[in-house]
């Protein structure tokens, strides 16, 4: 058996985006300049359905800007889901709004368009749906409900990088979209964000917001952040950027192979691709169907001790039962898939054996704790 540990996922990250950085080095302009310029625009062009991109230094600092952007003041409701990671409810908290915690789809782990309807008041003002481990929320169900009741949309597709709904891109549903570039999303700058705004308008306030609140340089016309790409970032996104189709494509195969030998693991529930979807595969995530959480923390250290397959637990605890907000509600899918759900490895370095062992391993450890 080979030990080697497989991980859950693997920054890629050749000479191409070394010779990249080496150019933006050798050029002397390493802050945000002509690189990042470019890289707004390729990025726009290849993800974005052509609307306009503000490139930023997270993908956190995206959702913030875009938050302000939107006009969110202190005391408006924005809805969220609470199975997600905290930045998406931390961007409403931190502008003193208040994100309203929904309940989630238990196969896509997208939020439930039907609990959006009903956490609406008279103080909401948007929704935040998150394109989860790829799958992309159900846009039109959610832009008709936002429609109605007068909202704005803004998606957080961080982890969903070329995923579509019912044929348009993620991102180009709402207002606008942040996506993130953390070094283990499906492509990645190093680290950094990006901002697909509908409107010049939008994208006029976040350019401000990224950059202290400047176009022209000591004119502030707002009070705002230094949360600017550097071009030494956006020249490795550029480089990622190109090779994303074919990294997509091998995440995609990936998951075929895992959704086909995991059929039949006893216990063991596979991802969901709901029609008109097209999941791009950031996470590979089961559910150990009834289990406690201890069960599937033991199932978890069982595939990485025992049988050396890296996975992750995306998400432990629902965001709204965090310390930095500390809720009790009633979102009972939500609480279900904190027990339930394992990342498996599904990036592009894996190889036809380390399916195999994947595979190998989660039965085996199905079966043991049967």
């Amino acid at each position: 058996m080979n030990d080697a540990m497989i991980p859950a996922a693997k920054p890629l990250i050749g000479d191409e985006e070394r010779e990249a950085v080496d150019r933006v080095l050798r050029s002397g302009m390493v802050a945000q300049g002509p690189e990042v310029a470019a890289f707004e625009h390729e990025f726009s062009a290849a993800l974005a359905g052509s609307r306009e991109c503000v490139a930023v230094n997270s993908g956190t600092s995206g959702q913030h800007l875009g938050m302000l952007a939107a006009g969110l003041k202190p005391g408006d409701e924005v809805i969220v889901p609470s199975f997600t990671f905290a930045a998406t409810a931390n961007t409403v908290a931190v502008t003193g709004a208040v994100p309203v915690f929904v309940d989630v789809d238990p196969e896509t782990f997208c939020v439930d368009p039907e609990a959006v309807e009903a956490a609406i008041t008279e103080r909401t003002v948007g929704i935040q749906p998150v394109h989860l481990y790829g799958h992309p929320a159900p846009m039109d169900a959610i832009m008709e409900t936002a429609e109605r009741h007068g909202l704005w949309v803004f998606e957080d597709a961080a982890q969903a990088h070329g995923a579509t709904w019912q044929g348009a891109p993620v991102g180009t549903f709402g207002i606008g979209a942040m996506y993130s570039l953390y070094p283990t999303k499906n492509m990645t700058s190093g680290e950094g964000g990006m901002v697909a705004c509908a409107t010049p308008e939008l994208a006029r306030q976040v350019r401000l917001l990224r950059n202290q609140g400047m176009e022209v340089q000591y004119a502030n016309e707002i009070a705002g952040f230094n949360n600017r790409m550097t071009d030494i970032h956006a020249a490795i996104g550029r480089v990622q950027l190109t090779k994303l189709p074919g990294w997509t494509a091998t995440r995609r195969s990936n998951a075929a192979f895992l959704d086909e030998h995991l059929a039949g693991v006893d216990g063991v529930v596979t991802p969901v691709v709901r029609d008109g979807a097209e999941h791009v595969y950031h996470q590979y995530t089961i559910r150990i169907e009834g289990a406690s959480a201890a069960e599937r923390d033991a199932f978890a250290t069982a595939l990485r001790e025992e049988h050396h397959v890296g996975c992750g637990v995306y998400y432990p605890t629902p965001v709204h039962r965090l310390p930095s907000f500390g809720l009790e509600l009633d979102l009972p899918v939500t609480e279900m898939l904190a027990r339930e759900v394992i990342s498996l490895p599904v990036h592009p370095s894996l190889s036809g054996s380390d399916l195999e062992r994947i595979v190998a391993a989660v039965s085996a450890v199905a079966t043991a704790g049967a």
